[in-house]
């Protein structure tokens, strides 16, 4: 696969399905600041609440209620 730069990429298809639902942050994404980090989302959970490399996971039954509650204009604040 070649990338147009020659930074690093998340692989969004996946097998073991924890990418099937994500919810793009708007975490250092205005003029992105090096070594902050990036690519920062909410996706499902691995079994066992297993750590992310900084994401927010939730298991697909509490992301799925919070998503049926959001319309265009909702705004999540994670603290």
């Amino acid at each position: 696969m070649s990338l147009p730069f020659s930074g690093s990429h998340e692989t969004l298809w996946r097998d073991d399905h924890v990418y099937d639902l994500i919810v793009p942050i708007s975490y250092n994404d205005d003029t992105p600041v090096p070594g902050k980090g990036s690519a920062i989302f909410v996706h499902v959970a691995r079994e066992g609440y297993t750590p992310t490399a900084g994401c927010l996971a939730l298991m697909r039954e509490d992301l799925l209620e919070i998503l049926q509650s959001c319309n265009d204009e909702t705004i999540l604040i994670i603290e």
